[in-house]
C-alpha cells in the first residue's frame, strides 16, 4: 500500500488568504476557489440584477429620483461588468491561482458590498413599514446568496456580509428600531462564522482531493510499470478457481496465449503433469487449501514445471469480495525467482559444504552434533563425536605440493563416506582434519569397530597422479553427554583424546578420558615457554608478498610470526597461537606483532600495505583498540596502510562485542580482511554488516579452478562476483603456479598471494625487494 502524505493543517490566515501557510498545493487549492466563485457567475448576476429591480421598484416614487436611478444604474453597470470580466476570463478553469488573484475577487466582492451597503442608510427615512421590510428583506436574501455562493473565498464573502449587516443594523437605528439593529448584527456574526467553517472545509476537501488524485496517478503509474516488467505479473482467478483477466506477462511464463488461458483451472497449470496422478509437491497443497479457505497468503513459494523445466514461483494474493460480500475469488501478484533460488542455493551449498571434498564443513558438522547432543538429552541415550587428523600429510604438502595434497584430501574424503552409515555424519572441520557425528553411541564396541575402521582404511596406500602415497590417521572420540554436555565440550574432549593418539605417534584411536596428562603436560611446558618467549626474543616475523593480479606489482605484505624455541625448536603457529588463547597470552604476543609490523612497514613505500592476522580472543580484548592505536601512534605508520585479517569464527560468539570492535577499527580508517572464507562457518550475513575491504579466497578454491573443478570455479565466480558487489576485493592464496595466476585472473580476482610470487620472509629480505624493484625500473 502507497501512504498517504497527512493533510497539512489550514490555520485561519491562510483560509482566509492573508498567508499560503505550509501547504505545498496551495496554488491549486486557490485555483479550485476561483474556479468554484466562476461557476456562479451567472447565478450571481441574476440575482443581483433582480434584487436591483425589486429595489428600485418598492423605493420609486419614495425616494429621490435621481439618487435612485444613479444608485441602480451603479450597480447594474458594475455587475455587469464585474460578470462579463469573469466570463472573457481564459484562466478561470487554470490549474493554479496565485493569492493575488484570490485578493482581486476579495476587492471586486468589497466593492459590490459597499454598492449594496448604500440604500439601507440612504432611503432609510423614505416610505413607510412596506419600504422599511423590502429594503430589509433583500438585503437578508443577498446576505444569505453571498454566504451560499462565495463561500469557497471566505474573506470576500466574510466582508461582503459584514458590510451590508451593518449597513442593515445603521437603518434599524435611524428608524429607532435599536433590537431589530442588534438581530442584523447577530445574524450577520452567525453568516460570518458559517461562512468560514463552509469556506475552511471547502479548502480542506479540495486539498484531500489533490492529494488523493495524486496517489491515483502514483498507483497507476506502478501498476504500468509492473504490467510492464520482465519478472511480475498479475494473477486473477473466479470462483471456482479459473483464470480470467490474464495478463500478457502471466501468459508468457506459462509460454502459451492469453486467450487460451481464459477460463482454465489455475491449480491444473501449476501441477502439470502431476496434476493426473495426484502427487503433487507440498507447496502446491498448501495453495490449494489456502484458496480453499479462503484465505490470503504471502510470498508463497512453490515449483512449477513447464515443458519439463522446473521454475520456482513466489505468489501473493487476497480474496475477493463485492459489496454484498459474495466471493468473487482471488487477485494476486506473482514472480518468477528460479535465478533467485538458484543462487540462494549455491551460496547455502558453499555455507555448508567443504568445496575441495564435498562433505559437511564445520558449521553443518556442529549443527548436526547439537542436534545429536539434544536427541541423547532427550532419550537418555548417548552420542559420539570423532575427531580424524591424518598422519604425514603435511610431508606429502611439503614435498608433492598442494595440488597433490587436495587430491588426497578428496580421495580421504572418499573413503570416510564409503563407511559411514545412515547413523553417521562425516565432515571436514578444516585442513586435514575431519569429523564424525556419530548419532547412536549406545553400542561402545561399535563406536572401537568404527574408528578402528576408519584408521584402516585411510592407511591403506593411494594412487595419485602416479604417485602412490602412504598417510596414516589418528582418531579421538568423546561420548555425549558424558564427556560434555555442549557442542563445545564434547568437540574439546574429542580434540583433547585425538591430542593423545598423536602423542602416541599416530595411527592410533582414543577415547577420551577425564585426564590426559600427556597432552596437558605439553600446553603446560608450551605455555610456560610462551610467557618469556617475546621477552628472550625468541619470536620474529616473517613477511609474504601480496601482488597485483594485473601486472603482479608488489601491493603488500602479510606479516607471519613465527617461534624458534631453543630446545623445542620451531614451533608450529598451529599449536602454539591456540595455547596463547587458551592461557589469555595472545594479547601481549599481538601486541607486539601489530607493534613491530608497523614499525617495519614504515620503512617500506607510502604504496605498499602490511596485514597482520587477528586473533578472535584478540578482538574480545576490551583493550585491543587501544594497542592497535598505540602501534600506529608510536610507528608513524598511516592507519590506511595497515590491514588486519580475521576468520570467519569472530563470528560465532552471539554478543561478544567483536563486531562493535571491528567498527572501530574501520573508523579509524584500517581496512579489515576476511581470511579463508568458505572453509570455515561462513557467516555470509556478515559481509553485509561489516565493511570488509577484502575476501581471501582459500587456497583450495584457488587450485580447484586452476584443475578446471566446476564446483571450484562456480565458487570463485560466485565470491568474486559478491565481493564486487559488495565493494570489496579479492585476494586468491596459495598460487603455487603460473597456469594457477592465469586463471585467477581471469576469474577476476584482484590481489594474489602464494610460493609463486614468494615464500615468507625476514624484514630484511622484505626489503631487498624493494631496491630490486627500483633497480629494474631503472
Amino acid at each position: 500500500m502507497i501512504p498517504s502524505a497527512p493533510i497539512a493543517r489550514l490555520d485561519w490566515r491562510t483560509v482566509l488568504g492573508l498567508t499560503d501557510g505550509d501547504v505545498a498545493d496551495i496554488s491549486e487549492v486557490r485555483a479550485a476557489q476561483l474556479a468554484a466563485v466562476h461557476r456562479f457567475t451567472i447565478p450571481r448576476l441574476a440575482i443581483e440584477l433582480g434584487a436591483t429591480l425589486l429595489l428600485f421598484l418598492s423605493l420609486y416614487g419614495y425616494a429621490a429620483g435621481l439618487m435612485l436611478w444613479v444608485w441602480a444604474g451603479i450597480t447594474v453597470f458594475a455587475a455587469v461588468a464585474i460578470a462579463a470580466g469573469r466570463l472573457r476570463s481564459r484562466n478561470w478553469s487554470a490549474a493554479s491561482r496565485s493569492r493575488r488573484e484570490l485578493h482581486d475577487e476579495t476587492l471586486r466582492s468589497i466593492f459590490m458590498g459597499a454598492l449594496w451597503a448604500v440604500p439601507p442608510v440612504l432611503f432609510a427615512s423614505v416610505g413607510g413599514i412596506e419600504q422599511h421590510l423590502s429594503l430589509w428583506t433583500i438585503t437578508v436574501a443577498l446576505m444569505a446568496a453571498s454566504a451560499l455562493l462565495l463561500a469557497p473565498v471566505p474573506l470576500a464573502t466574510m466582508l461582503f456580509v459584514a458590510m451590508l449587516s451593518a449597513s442593515l443594523a445603521a437603518m434599524m437605528i435611524l428608524i429607532d428600531l435599536p433590537l431589530i439593529a442588534g438581530a442584523c448584527v447577530g445574524l450577520g456574526i452567525l453568516l460570518v462564522a458559517c461562512c468560514l467553517a463552509s469556506g475552511r472545509n471547502f479548502l480542506m476537501r479540495k486539498q484531500a482531493e489533490l492529494q488523493l488524485s495524486d496517489r491515483d496517478e502514483v498507483v497507476s503509474l506502478l501498476l504500468r510499470e509492473f504490467e510492464d516488467g520482465d519478472a511480475d505479473w498479475l494473477w486473477q482467478i473466479d470462483a471456482s478457481r479459473s483464470l480470467t483477466h490474464v495478463s500478457s506477462r502471466l501468459a508468457f511464463a506459462l509460454g502459451e496465449e492469453a486467450l487460451a488461458l481464459e477460463g482454465r483451472s489455475f491449480l491444473q497449470m501449476l501441477a502439470g503433469d502431476s496434476w493426473d496422478s495426484g502427487d503433487f509437491p507440498p507447496p502446491l497443497r498448501t495453495l490449494a487449501e489456502r484458496l480453499k479457505q479462503r484465505e490470503s497468503f504471502s510470498d508463497l513459494m512453490l515449483p512449477v514445471t513447464l515443458k519439463g523445466v522446473t521454475r520456482w514461483w513466489k505468489l501473493s494474493a487476497s480474496p475477493r469480495f463485492d459489496e454484498a460480500g459474495v466471493f468473487l475469488g482471488f487477485r494476486g501478484v506473482g514472480s518468477d525467482v528460479t535465478a533467485e533460488r538458484q543462487t540462494s542455493e549455491k551460496i547455502n551449498h558453499l555455507a555448508r559444504f567443504d568445496p575441495l571434498t564435498g562433505l559437511p564443513n564445520r558449521l553443518q558438522v556442529t549443527e548436526a552434533l547439537a542436534q545429536a547432543l539434544a536427541d541423547a538429552d532427550q532419550w537418555r541415550s548417548k552420542c559420539a563425536f570423532m575427531m580424524i587428523d591424518l598422519d604425514r600429510f603435511k610431508a606429502v604438502n611439503d614435498t608433492l605440493g598442494h595440488q597433490i595434497g587436495d587430491r588426497l584430501l578428496s580421495r580421504v574424503s572418499e573413503r570416510l563416506s564409503a563407511l559411514m552409515t545412515a547413523s553417521e555424519l562425516c565432515g571436514r572441520l578444516g585442513g586435514d582434519e575431519f569429523g564424525v557425528v556419530v548419532r547412536d553411541a549406545s553400542d561402545p564396541a561399535r563406536i572401537l569397530r568404527l574408528g578402528k575402521a576408519i584408521i584402516h582404511e585411510l592407511s591403506r596406500p593411494y594412487e595419485v597422479d602416479q604417485h602412490t602415497l602412504y598417510i596414516g590417521a589418528s582418531v579421538g572420540t568423546a561420548i555425549g553427554p558424558r564427556d560434555g554436555r555442549s557442542v563445545e565440550m564434547l568437540i574439546r574432549s574429542a580434540d583433547l583424546a585425538l591430542y593423545r593418539s598423536k602423542d602416541a605417534g599416530g595411527g592410533h584411536y582414543h577415547a577420551y578420558e577425564p585426564q590426559l596428562h600427556a597432552h596437558a603436560e605439553e600446553r603446560r611446558v608450551i605455555e610456560i615457554a610462551l610467557r618469556k618467549a617475546i621477552e628472550k626474543g625468541e619470536m620474529h616475523l616473517c613477511y609474504q608478498p601480496v601482488v597485483s593480479a594485473e601486472d603482479a606489482s608488489l601491493t603488500g605484505f602479510e606479516a607471519l610470526l613465527r617461534w624458534t624455541h631453543p630446545e623445542m625448536g620451531v614451533i608450529s603457529p598451529a599449536k602454539f597461537v591456540a595455547v596463547a588463547e587458551e592461557a589469555r597470552l595472545i594479547a601481549p604476543i599481538g601486541e607486539w606483532v601489530l607493534r613491530t609490523a608497523c614499525e617495519e612497514a614504515v620503512r617500506w613505500p607510502s604504496d605498499v600495505r602490511v596485514a597482520v592476522n587477528v586473533s578472535t580472543e584478540q578482538l574480545h580484548d576490551s583493550n585491543f583498540v587501544t594497542s592497535v592505536i598505540s602501534a600506529l601512534s608510536h610507528s608513524g605508520l598511516p592507519p590506511h596502510r595497515l590491514e588486519l585479517e580475521v576468520t570467519e569464527s569472530v563470528f560465532m560468539r552471539e554478543g561478544s562485542g567483536a563486531v562493535a570492535v571491528l567498527g572501530q577499527i574501520l573508523d579509524l580508517g584500517i581496512h579489515l580482511s576476511l581470511d579463508d572464507f568458505g572453509t570455515g562457518y561462513s557467516s555470509l550475513g556478515y559481509l553485509s554488516r561489516t565493511r570488509f575491504s577484502t575476501i581471501k579466497i582459500d587456497r583450495s578454491f584457488v587450485q580447484g579452478a586452476a584443475r578446471n573443478a566446476p564446483e571450484s570455479l562456480a565458487i570463485v565466480r560466485a565470491i568474486v562476483a559478491m565481493a564486487d558487489s559488495l565493494n570489496m576485493t579479492t585476494t586468491a592464496e596459495g598460487v603455487e603456479t603460473e597456469e594457477e595466476y592465469l586463471m585467477i585472473r581471469r576469474l577476476g580476482c584482484r590481489k594474489i598471494q602464494g610460493y609463486l610470487f614468494g615464500r615468507p620472509m625476514v624484514d630484511t629480505e622484505a626489503r631487498k625487494l624493494f631496491s630490486t624493484l627500483t633497480r629494474s625500473a631503472a
